[in-house]
């Protein structure tokens, strides 16, 4: 167990110390507080097209964050012979394999994290045409963002720690302590009630999205066992793009009797059971949480049949 848990330990902190990880999600987050600026003149459906993208911008930029973690933490020690220097000792293959996978999530969420605090203050910051861009909260979070680069470089700089982790970490802080002061602020700087406008729905609808990517994390996994990032990337967008479209192409066959049908609905990830931004849509006040119960059992029983491909494909991988 404590191997498990130092391999796990150590893949997570080797992707957060990636470059592109803290890129991704300082992009990703960026753009998510700019989708709320701009005027849009969509008839009064601004708020609702600034959160449904939001989201968008949450998985997709979660999708490539699951391959190239993946590949970077798997693929690239295959290639490089450190995953044969780990398995050299007394660590079994799925143990290892488990181990990275524990990492890979564990970067997944936090990346989710950070979009989801972005997302929650775009839902805010949105406005119809009888608005105007809430530059107070724009204001906040830029420099919440300087705040964390800032950080990171003093800790590089004066105490000789790696600037991307530290960075990110302090992203992590910085957008929790940006929302919360963003929340008791009206945009004209005034006090209101706290978080008055964030439309709390999105905190349900951000778990879904992260359950689904925890499914593309480990199908990713299962992909680099064998294959570089681009493959991967290749595959998992495929699937991904087969998975949107899963009830029209195989749900209507498999509900018609079509074994194929039946067979290809049911290994290929329905990805619509994740993206609920409908829900927002419909203008319920409350959200299901038993669905979030359901979906995540589902999420469970799909990362465990991708795990169990990705161990049988690299028990009979040759390290050598």
């Amino acid at each position: 167990m404590r191997q498990f848990a130092t391999i796990a330990s150590n893949a997570f902190m080797e992707l957060v110390r990636q470059p592109v990880f803290l890129l991704l999600m300082t992009g990703s987050a960026a753009f998510e507080i700019f989708l709320a600026t701009p005027y849009y003149f969509a008839f009064g459906d601004e708020p609702k097209l600034v959160k449904n993208t939001a989201l968008a911008v949450m998985l997709l930029s979660g999708l490539f964050g699951a391959v190239l973690s993946a590949s970077a933490s798997l693929a690239r020690e295959i290639r490089s012979g450190t995953a044969l220097a780990v398995l050299s000792k007394p660590v079994g293959k799925a143990n290892f394999l488990l181990a990275k996978y524990v990492g890979l999530m564990a970067a997944l969420t936090l990346l989710t994290y950070v979009n989801l605090i972005a997302a929650l203050l775009a839902s805010r910051m949105a406005f119809d045409a009888y608005g105007s861009t809430d530059l107070f909260a724009l204001g906040i979070f830029a420099l919440g963002v300087i705040a964390a680069y800032l950080m990171g470089g003093f800790s590089n700089f004066f105490l000789r720690r790696p600037f991307v982790s530290d960075a990110a970490f302090a992203l992590l802080l910085t957008m929790t302590v940006a929302f919360v002061i963003i929340s008791f602020y009206t945009k004209e700087g005034k006090p209101q009630e706290f978080a008055h406008g964030v439309d709390w729905r999105l905190i349900p609808v951000g778990i879904l999205i992260l359950f689904a990517l925890w499914i593309l994390a480990g199908i990713a996994l299962a992909c680099s066992t064998r294959l570089d990032v681009i493959p991967t990337l290749a595959i998992c967008s495929a699937l991904f793009l087969l998975g949107l479209m899963s009830d029209y192409l195989f749900g209507r066959p498999a509900r018609d009797g079509s074994w194929w049908g039946s067979v290809l609905y049911t290994l290929l990830p329905n990805w619509q059971n994740f993206w609920l931004a409908d829900v927002l849509d419909s203008g319920k006040t409350t959200f299901h949480w038993g669905y979030v119960g359901k979906a995540f059992v589902y999420a469970v029983g799909y990362v465990t049949a991708a795990l169990a491909l990705a161990v049988l494909l690299f028990e009979e991988r040759e390290l050598s």
